[in-house]
């Protein structure tokens, strides 16, 4: 099963989401669940470089199986909205996913 965890703060934003593990939903190569909740996750982490100019802070295990991104504290002001509108954009597409494939794909605020 793949563990989607969000960081928030006090005030809602986000600050850090992490997934680790394997759907399981197909053979190798074959998994639509993971496939997309890689596509969705990494899609995001790239439109947050490419469209606000924001590197977040990643780590990733070779295997595949974990991602960690957490937002930098010194973005401010309308970028930092703008991230965030776009993590929020990640979470609503997970949600459609686990919302069919809930078995496979688990959803979790800290």
């Amino acid at each position: 099963m793949i563990e989607v965890s969000v960081d928030r703060s006090s005030n809602g934003e986000v600050t850090a989401f992490s997934m680790s593990g394997h759907a399981d939903a197909g053979p190798y190569g074959y998994d639509l669940v993971c496939a997309g909740a890689s596509a969705v996750s990494f899609g995001s982490v790239n439109a947050i470089a490419a469209l606000c100019d924001v590197e977040l802070d990643v780590d990733m295990k070779n295997d595949g199986g974990y991602l960690r991104c957490a937002v930098p504290e010194d973005v401010k002001g309308r970028v930092r909205e703008e991230v965030q509108l776009l993590l929020e954009g990640m979470l609503v597409s997970l949600e459609t996913i686990a919302e069919e494939y809930g078995e496979h794909i688990k959803i979790s605020n800290v």
